[in-house]
C-alpha cells in the first residue's frame, strides 16, 4: 500500500505541469520531460547530473526529441511505431496520460502511458533503471481498445537521438565459423542498418547490439560511449538514419519485414527491452557495464563458476559408443576437467543417428552404440570423479525421422509447397508457434532429466534458420505472426524448463554463436562462440564477442591440429593461452595426444581453476586490438578489487626483424604492487621478471618487455608465441 500511495502522490505532481523525469543508475542517467496532453521528450542520457545541472538542464541547449514517435503526423521523417487503425487512418499522435515510478527488485522502474488523441489506442514506453549496475532498459507495450483490431507495422523497442559530431560505430558482423567480427565505422548522412532474418537464430550475419563513440574514432579506455542491445533472439533491425539534422536517430526492434501483427481489441503487445549503457572510460568501460548487467541479470547462474570441460564432437563427431565415451571421462579427469559432454550421435531406434541425414525428433538411446543406456554413462563420470552433459536439438527434425512420420503438420512449410530442406538435405524446423509441439520440446528435456537427474549440463543446438514462410498451426490471417510466435513459443518451453530444472548448465549452441544475444541468455548459462576452434580466428571472434558478453558467458575450446576447419597448425601453447581467456574446455580426442601435451593441458586446467575467478567474474580491459593492424593482440582481466589481474598477450603473425609494441597494462592500481607469475610456461628458462614485483603506476605507464618468441629446444620451435600473466597484489 505504501508503494501505491507514492506513486499516486508522484502522479499528482506529474498531471499538474511540467516534470523532469530522472531515470537513474548508479552513474548514468535519463532525464525526461513530461506534460499531461503532450508528447515525451527526452533531454539528456549520459553521465549521472549532480543536482545543480540537472536544476539547469533545460537551459543547456540539450536534445528535448520526442522519445516514440509515430508514424503518419510528420511523415518524412521516420517512426519507431507505425499502425493502421481499424477505419484505415494510417497516423497515430500519442500524448502523455499518467506517469508513475517505483521500485521494484532494485530497479527504478517508470512507466509513461500515452494516448493517440482520437482512438483508444495506448501505448506505454517503461524504463528499468538498475540501482546496483549502470544498465537503463527500455520496451513498451502497445495496447489497442479499439473495437476492432489494429495493424501494427513497425513496432520498434526504442528511440534514441545522438547528437552529431564525429561518432562512430562499432558492431559486429559474420557467418558460420567467423562469427563476432568487429566492424568499425563513422556515422554518415544516410542509413546504417543492421538486421536479421534468419527466423530461429540472429546472431551469425549481424548482432543486435551496437556501441556508438562520441567523440571520433573509437577507443578502448577513453571517451564516451553509448552501448546497446537488443534483448530479443528472434529477427531483429538496429538502423541510424541520419538526414539534414544535428542528430543521429537510433531505432532497435523486431524487424517487421514480413511480421506485420494483427493487435486483437484489448490486447497487450510488449516489445523486447532495449538495454542502453554509457561510459566515459572508452569500449571497454561500456563492455565492463555490459559484462556486471548480464553476470547480475541476463545470463543463467551469472554468479556461479563454469565447470571445465571436455565435448566430444570434434573427438570422435557421430561415432559414439560406450567404450570410447568411457575413455575421453577418464582422460579428461586425468587432465583436471570436471565435465565431459557428449555430442551428437547417441540416439535414434528406427533411423539411427549415423550421420547428419536423419533422426532428429527421436531422442531415444541407440542400444547399439549405448547398450546401457545413458545412465550407465553418468555413472561411469560419476565413477572418474566428473558430471556427466549431453546434446540435443528438439527444436529441428529430419524427414526420415519417426517425429515427421508421426507429425508432419509439426513443421514450418509454405502451404501448397514441398519443405524447404537445411542440414543433411533433410533437416526442417519444428513449428513452435504450436502448442502441441511446445510441450514436446519440453518434453525432449524433460524425459532425459527424469530418466538421468544428475545430468548436469545441455547443450542444446539448432543448426537451422526459417527457410520457408508458413505455419500449419496459425490461421490464415496470422501468417504474418510466425516469427514472432516462434520466439513466444521458445521463450514458454525455456519458461518450463527453468521453472523444472533450474540448476542444470545449458549452452546455447546456433550452428556455432548463432544465439549469443540478451534475448536467449537469461535461459542459457553460456553460448558456443563457434564451430571454428581456430586459436588464431578465435582471438578476433572471442574479441569482438567481449564487447557485449562476459567470458563467463564464452565457451572457448582446446581443439586439435590441425584444426578441423580452416586446418591450421598452431602450437599447443598457443590454443591453450586463447582458450583460457574464456570459459576453458577441450574439443579433443585426448587418445590421440601425447603423454607431454596431456601434462601440458593437466598443468593449465590447474592453473586455470587458481584464475578462474578472475577471468570469469573481473573487470576487462582490452589493450592492443587484433583489428588495429598491430602483429599482436591483448586484453587483460582485473577483479573489482584490483587485487589480481590475468593478462594476456597473442602474437599473431610473425616476420623476420619484426617490431613488436610494448603493451602498457590497465585498471590495476596505482598504488598497490603486484607479483608477476607466468601461467603455462614451456620456456626453459622463465622470463627475467618472474617471481618479481611491480607497482600498477609503472605496469601501466610502461608495460612489461615480451619476447617475440619461447625459448625452448630448436627443434621444438615454431612460428607462435602467446603469454599469460597472472599478477597478484601483495
Amino acid at each position: 500500500m505504501k508503494r501505491i500511495l507514492t506513486t499516486i502522490l508522484f502522479l499528482a505532481v506529474v498531471l499538474s505541469a511540467m516534470a523532469q523525469i530522472r531515470v537513474a543508475t548508479p552513474n548514468i542517467e535519463m532525464v525526461l520531460t513530461a506534460e499531461e496532453g503532450k508528447t515525451l521528450n527526452l533531454l539528456y542520457f549520459g553521465d549521472k547530473l549532480n543536482d545543480n545541472d540537472f536544476a539547469n538542464l533545460e537551459h543547456a541547449g540539450v536534445l528535448d526529441q520526442n522519445v516514440y514517435p509515430a508514424y503518419g503526423m510528420n511523415c518524412p521523417v521516420d517512426a519507431a511505431l507505425a499502425v493502421t487503425h481499424a477505419d484505415g487512418n494510417m497516423s497515430t499522435e500519442l500524448v502523455i496520460e499518467s506517469v508513475s515510478q517505483v521500485m521494484e527488485d532494485g530497479a527504478q522502474i517508470t512507466r509513461v502511458k500515452m494516448k493517440d488523441t482520437v482512438y483508444p489506442f495506448y501505448v506505454t514506453v517503461c524504463y528499468r533503471a538498475y540501482q546496483d549496475v549502470d544498465m537503463i532498459e527500455t520496451w513498451t507495450e502497445i495496447q489497442n481498445l479499439e473495437k476492432k483490431p489494429v495493424l501494427l507495422t513497425r513496432f520498434d523497442s526504442g528511440y534514441l537521438p545522438i547528437r552529431v559530431g564525429g561518432v562512430w560505430a562499432s558492431h559486429l558482423y559474420g557467418t558460420w565459423a567467423n562469427e563476432s567480427r568487429l566492424v568499425q565505422e563513422p556515422l554518415n548522412r544516410g542509413t546504417l542498418t543492421i538486421k536479421n532474418k534468419d527466423g530461429v537464430r540472429n546472431s551469425h550475419i549481424d548482432h543486435a547490439e551496437v556501441m556508438f563513440s562520441l567523440d571520433g574514432k573509437p577507443q578502448e579506455n577513453q571517451g564516451r560511449v553509448i552501448g546497446a542491445a537488443l534483448c530479443y533472439g528472434g529477427n531483429y533491425e538496429l538502423r541510424v538514419d541520419t538526414r539534414d539534422t544535428d542528430y543521429h536517430e537510433f531505432y532497435a526492434g523486431i524487424n517487421p519485414d514480413n511480421s506485420a501483427y494483427t493487435l486483437a481489441s484489448k490486447e497487450v503487445f510488449k516489445t523486447p527491452e532495449l538495454a542502453l549503457t554509457f561510459s566515459n572510460e572508452g569500449l571497454s568501460g561500456a563492455s565492463r557495464n555490459f559484462h556486471r548487467w548480464a553476470r547480475n541479470y541476463k545470463i543463467a547462474h551469472g554468479d556461479k563458476e563454469r565447470k571445465i570441460l571436455l565435448n566430444s564432437w570434434e573427438g570422435v563427431y557421430f561415432k559414439i559408443n560406450e567404450e570410447g565415451m568411457d575413455q575421453m571421462m577418464q582422460d579428461i579427469a586425468y587432465m583436471g576437467g570436471e565435465l565431459f559432454v557428449m555430442d551428437d550421435g547417441w540416439f535414434g531406434d528406427k533411423y539411427p543417428r549415423l550421420n547428419d541425414k536423419s533422426s532428429l525428433g527421436d531422442w531415444v538411446v541407440d542400444r547399439n552404440k549405448l547398450p546401457n543406456g545413458i545412465s550407465w554413462l553418468v555413472n561411469r563420470a560419476e565413477d572418474h570423479g566428473i558430471k556427466f552433459g549431453i546434446w540435443i536439438e528438439p527444436e529441428m527434425t529430419n524427414l526420415v525421422s519417426e517425429l515427421y512420420e508421426a507429425h508432419p503438420d509439426w513443421i514450418v512449410k509454405a502451404p501448397e509447397r514441398d519443405p524447404v530442406v537445411g542440414r543433411g538435405g533433410s533437416q526442417v524446423v519444428l513449428d513452435l508457434s504450436n502448442p502441441e509441439v511446445q510441450d514436446h520440446v519440453f518434453g525432449v528435456v524433460d524425459r532425459i532429466m527424469t530418466e538421468n537427474p544428475d545430468i548436469d549440463y545441455i547443450k542444446w543446438d539448432a543448426n537451422m534458420s526459417i527457410m520457408n514462410h508458413g505455419s500449419q498451426y496459425l490461421p490464415k490471417d496470422k501468417q504474418s505472426h510466425l516469427y514472432i510466435e516462434y520466439h513466444r513459443g521458445f521463450a514458454k518451453v525455456c519458461d518450463r524448463i527453468r521453472a523444472k530444472y533450474p540448476d542444470v548448465t545449458i549452452q546455447a549452441c546456433a550452428a556455432g554463436g548463432g544465439r549469443a544475444n540478451y534475448g536467449i541468455l537469461p535461459w542459457f548459462d553460456e553460448f558456443w562462440v563457434s564451430d571454428n576452434t581456430d586459436a588464431l580466428q578465435r582471438v578476433h571472434m572471442q574479441w569482438g564477442a567481449s564487447y557485449f558478453f562476459p567470458s563467463i558467458a564464452m565457451a572457448s575450446h582446446i581443439s586439435a591440429t590441425p584444426n578441423h576447419t580452416v586446418f591450421r597448425t598452431t602450437s599447443l601453447k598457443y590454443r591453450i593461452d586463447v582458450a583460457m581467456s574464456g570459459r576453458l574446455g577441450m574439443e579433443i580426442q585426448p587418445k590421440n595426444m601425447t603423454q607431454e601435451e596431456k601434462d601440458l593441458c593437466r598443468n593449465a586446467i590447474a592453473e586455470y581453476k587458481k584464475i578462474r575467478p578472475v577471468v570469469q567474474f573481473g573487470d576487462i580491459y582490452r589493450l592492443v586490438s587484433p583489428y588495429d593492424g598491430h602483429p599482436i593482440a591483448s586484453m587483460m582481466y582485473v577483479t573489482p578489487e584490483k587485487s589480481e589481474a590475468v593478462f594476456y598477450w597473442w602474437k599473431l603473425e610473425t616476420l623476420y626483424n619484426d617490431q613488436l609494441p610494448r603493451v602498457k597494462m590497465d585498471g590495476l592500481d596505482p598504488d598497490k604492487v603486484y607479483t608477476v607469475h607466468e601461467l603455462n610456461r614451456i620456456d626453459d628458462k622463465p622470463l627475467p621478471y618472474e617471481g618479481k614485483s611491480f607497482t600498477g603506476k609503472f605496469l601501466m605507464e610502461n608495460g612489461l618487455e615480451i619476447p617475440y618468441r619461447h625459448y625452448v629446444n630448436y627443434y621444438k620451435r615454431n612460428d607462435w608465441a602467446s603469454r599469460v600473466f597472472h599478477l597478484v597484489a601483495q
